[in-house]
Parts: structure tokens; sequence; C-alpha cells
């Protein structure tokens, strides 16, 4: 594409309108267009701060996009070259505003959250008798016999007392509530006999059923033990899904996310050929049909690598701009909050727990070196430091067994490091996919969990790793977190936890420039897919977020808010 030479560069900055600039590029394809192969725009969006994501360019003030979506061109205002523009084009003012490329979050559970929108909410639950009046009233809308599901609990909320069965008694319904983290899930005595859960009942490998002393169960279910009571649960319908999948695109773009990472479904844990029906029901439907209004990476558990190898190599990883097939995902321990991470050192407050290996290693290196060998990428949940240390060991021993080549490994949330990781992130060339915002909970619990020296040097080491030349990628993983990209930039680049007012551990905070980064080329690039999103340069889509203020000028100010979110040139929100 030929672009035009614009011959007034010595004119007065005055001059240099929008409306006026605009006139002299149209009169100028109008005489030029014939002779120089001109690709006239089909929008241009002009007067705008843009901060492209790209480090060789920056900044700019206008984009041109063409009718696929496609930026054409972008730059400033008072340079020698502008995109073509046509009779048609459409021009829209941005009216001096900020404008960032558009957000992907690198990990979310998008069906689950779209579909945990409709259930009990227990985030803001402040006591027992809260948990116990909250189901109560719950209970009162629903049909008898039929399941009610909560989600969100959090036991540091009322000062970190386990609850039992007897908080979510209803003896008209079995009830499941699942802690914020998707980790650890609380059943009534209804569904526990119903999933015939008893005294004798053993442990699963990489889960726990919570005793009291009398070895009863109390209703708390954590891991692996959670598929004990989701294989009676009754299936959401495909309505519901695809009900719950246009949920969370309208949310995610309300908050300046134009992508996702997807890697299923959560809470309570199902089996692993749940989030294979969710791609075939739900986002190849929505791909069909038009409904996809927020682009879509999809991950899918380890266990069914050769299913997704199949698909791949009939039908190739981009089913369509909006859906790809990324590849699988794995466990190698638990959360935090749920004291199932698996650490070096025992956790200060229970010197007899180290965590969880939530899977067999031996098990696991097995499927990851046919998934990788196969051409798949790979992503593991790694929190405690030593699943870290086991997830980058094992890595380094697959890639010297496979050979090389641009894999692209991740691990999830790389929350709590040895000395050493951060390094190895970078030696080896191992995306860190992390979620800042969850340290603004973690903060508040992490020095009495790990002891308050082992926390502090170990949690959320975000200036480490990019220090030492890692990829970040950032995210939420909604919906243990806000999906709302601005919060976890804040956190990122202040580290205040809740209720706070100073930071924790500010050394390790990120600058703005590397926080935007994380949220839009870092995340793009951790899933194969910077060449066509996650910056503003020719040829990718015009993905962006118009936002109410430039927060580089004044970086103390309040967050920005999302004023507009365009996808591929066309306004996603607000939609009028």
């Amino acid at each position: 594409m030929a672009l035009l030479p614009v011959l007034i560069v010595l004119a007065p900055a005055s001059l240099f309108l929008p409306e006026t600039y605009l006139a002299i590029a149209r009169a100028l394809t109008k005489v030029l267009g014939a002779n120089h192969n001109i690709s006239a725009a089909d929008v241009m969006f002009v007067n705008a701060t843009i901060w492209t994501g790209e480090s060789g360019q920056p900044w700019a003030q206008f984009m041109a996009v063409d009718g696929h979506g496609r930026i054409l061109a972008i730059g400033h205002r008072n340079q020698t070259q502008f995109a073509g523009v046509g009779p048609k084009t459409r021009i829209v003012d941005l009216e001096e505003k900020f404008v960032v490329p558009g957000f992907t979050d690198s990990h979310v559970h998008f069906i689950s959250g779209g579909l945990q929108m409709m259930y009990v909410q227990l985030g803001n639950v402040r006591s027992r008798v809260d948990f116990w009046s909250t189901f109560k009233h719950a209970s009162r809308e629903v049909e008898k016999g039929k399941w009610i599901i909560g989600v969100n609990w959090n036991e540091e909320n009322w000062g970190g007392e386990m609850p039992d069965s007897s908080w979510i008694e209803a003896p008209d319904h079995p009830v499941v509530a699942c802690r914020i983290d998707g980790h650890k899930c609380l059943v009534n005595s209804v569904a526990l006999a119903l999933a015939d859960i008893r005294r004798d009942t053993p442990d699963p490998e990489g889960g726990i059923i919570w005793r009291d002393g009398q070895g009863d169960a109390t209703g708390l279910l954590v891991d692996t033990a959670l598929s004990i009571i989701q294989r009676i649960i009754p299936e959401p319908s495909i309505e519901e899904r695809r009900a719950a999948l246009i949920k969370a695109s309208k949310l995610a773009l309300s908050n300046g996310i134009t992508s996702v990472v997807d890697f299923g479904r959560i809470t309570p844990q199902g089996p692993p050929e749940k989030p294979w029906d969710d791609f075939k029901d739900v986002y190849l439907w929505a791909d069909a049909t038009g409904n996809m209004r927020v682009r879509v990476s999809a991950f899918f558990p380890i266990e069914i690598w050769p299913n997704i190898v199949s698909y791949v190599r009939q039908s190739g990883c981009s089913v369509s701009q909006w859906l790809r097939v990324s590849g699988v995902k794995a466990f190698a321990d638990g959360s935090l909050g749920s004291r199932t991470a698996l650490f070096h050192e025992a956790y200060a407050d229970n010197s007899a727990n180290f965590g969880l290996h939530v899977a067999n290693p031996n098990w696991l290196l097995e499927r990851v070196l046919g998934a990788d060998k196969a051409g798949l990428q790979v992503a593991i949940h790694a929190i405690g430091d030593a699943a870290n240390d086991q997830i980058l060991s094992m890595y380094e021993a697959v890639e010297s067994m496979n050979g090389p080549r641009d894999r692209r490994f991740r691990v999830e949330h790389a929350q709590h490091l040895s000395a050493d990781a951060p390094k190895r992130f970078g030696k080896n060339g191992v995306i860190a996919s992390m979620q800042p915002a969850m340290m603004q909970d973690d903060a508040l619990y992490a020095a009495r969990t790990l002891g308050q020296e082992r926390a502090e040097k170990s949690s959320y080491l975000l200036k480490s790793i990019l220090g030492n030349g890692t990829q970040l990628a950032l995210g939420s993983d909604w919906p243990v977190s806000p999906l709302v990209p601005l919060l976890g930039i804040e956190a990122a680049t202040k580290r205040i936890p809740h209720g706070k007012t100073s930071a924790w551990v500010p050394e390790e905070s990120i600058s703005l420039e590397a926080s935007l980064r994380g949220y839009t080329r870092g995340s793009a690039y951790a899933s194969f897919w910077d060449d066509q999103i996650g910056s503003l340069l020719p040829t990718k889509f015009a993905d962006f977020v118009v936002l109410s203020h430039n927060p580089f000028l004044n970086q103390e100010s309040a967050s920005p808010s999302v004023l507009a979110t365009y996808v591929a040139g066309v306004l996603a929100h607000p939609v009028s």
C-alpha cells in the first residue's frame, strides 16, 4: 500500500487541525490516488494521544483502518505521510483522549465467570450468620431438590475460621459453595450423602476431604476431591452456557478487554471433557452465528491432549479471527489460600503441611512430553516455590528431549518463587503469566501463612522477573479476581493491598509502561497472537481502548476509566 506524501510540512502548526489536514489528505488522494495505488481507509480515528505498545514507535495521533478492521497506517498529524482518505472514509474525532491497544487478559475462565454471575455471591459475606442467611434466602427462590451453588467466599473476611457443612444446611437442597480461588469448596450434608462421601472414603491423589476429630467429613473438599461432587451436579444447559459467554463478553468489553486466554471451566472442577464441550457447543456456535464479541484463545486440560492434536491437524489452530486453539494446561499444585500451594518449606501456620502435588510429576512429565512433541503450547499452574522449580526443571528436560523450537512454555501464576527462579524464567524463555490484582488479597495473609521474611522475598516478583528478561503476560484469573485490567495495572505499579495505604514490597513494583505492555503485547505474545493483536501497527487488527485521561502525565492520580472499546475498528462498548 502506498502512502500519500503531504507536501506542506513547513505550514504553520495551526493548520493541522483534524478537519484541515483531512481536507488536504482527501484532495491529494483525489489527485494522486489513481497513480499511487492508494487504498482508501474505511475509518480514520484522529485527534488522540495513542500509546501503540511498540517501543520503536510508541506514540501517535491518528489511525487509519481498512474495511476488514486492520490498521492501514498510524502516525502523527505533522508527519509527511498519511493513509489514503477516500470520499467514503468516516472520520472519528477522539477528542484528545488517551488510546491504548485493546487489553488481552492472559488467564481467565470465561464461561465459568459468566455462569458464576448467575450463582449466589459470597464475596461480601463477613460472618457465619451472613453465610447461613445468604443461603437461607437463596433457598426460597429455588425449587425443592434443586442444587444451590455459591461462589467467592474467603475465610479471611471473618477472621480465618474454616466453614463446615452446618454453615450451609438446607434440608431441601444440595448446596455447594466454593472459595474465591476455586481450589476449595464446601458442601452440605445433603450433597455429602448424594456423593456418598463417608468416613471411610479415601482422599483422592492430589486432593483432600477435610475431616473433624472423629474422622467425619466436614464438608470441605480440596483440589482433586472436588471431582467427587462435580460428578453429581447437573450440567448447565447449552443455553445457559451460551448466555454465560454473552454476559462475560459484555463485561470484558466494558473494561477494555478485547481478547482473552480461556483456561476452561472451574468451580467446581469438572472432568477434562467439559472444556471441550464448551468449545464445541458454545465457541464454535458463537463463531458460526456472529456472536463472538471478544477474541478467545482456548487452552484445554492436558489429559485430552491427543484430542486437541487431532483437531488442530484437521482444522488448524485458527478457527477464525475470533477464535483459536492454543494448547493445553495442567496443574502442579493448589493455591496459597487453600494451603495447597507446594513449597520447599512447610507453612508457617502448619509445620506438617508443605502443600500438594495436584498431579503426579511422572504422569505430568509424560503428558507434557507428548503434547509438546505434537506441537501444542503447554501452560502449567504453579503457585508455590517448589511447584515453580519443579515445572521449570520439567520444561528444561522437555526442551532437551524434544529439541529446540519456538514453544513459548507458560507458567500460570508464578506467584511465589525461590531465589534462582527469576533467572531460570529468563534463561529458558519461559513466560510468566501473572495476576497482580490477586496480590491485593494475598498480601493480607501471606506473612501469617509463610512467615513475613519468606513472604516478602518470594511473592509476586514482577520486577525481578522482568529484570531477567522474562516475557510477562498479565491477567486476572477471573472469576478469581475482577475482570478489570486497570485494577491489575494499578496493583502491579503500586502494590497496595486492599484496605491499606502503603505498598507491600514496593521494590517489586513495575512501571506503568511495563504493566500496560503485560496486558497488551505481552499477553498476545504469550499465546502466539502477537502478529495480529497486542499493539497498534499496520496490518494488525484495530483493537483499542479509549481511556478518560493519560495516566503517564500524572501517575499518582486516580486510575483512568474506560470510555469506549473498539474491536476491529468497530465500537463494541458502549453499544447504543
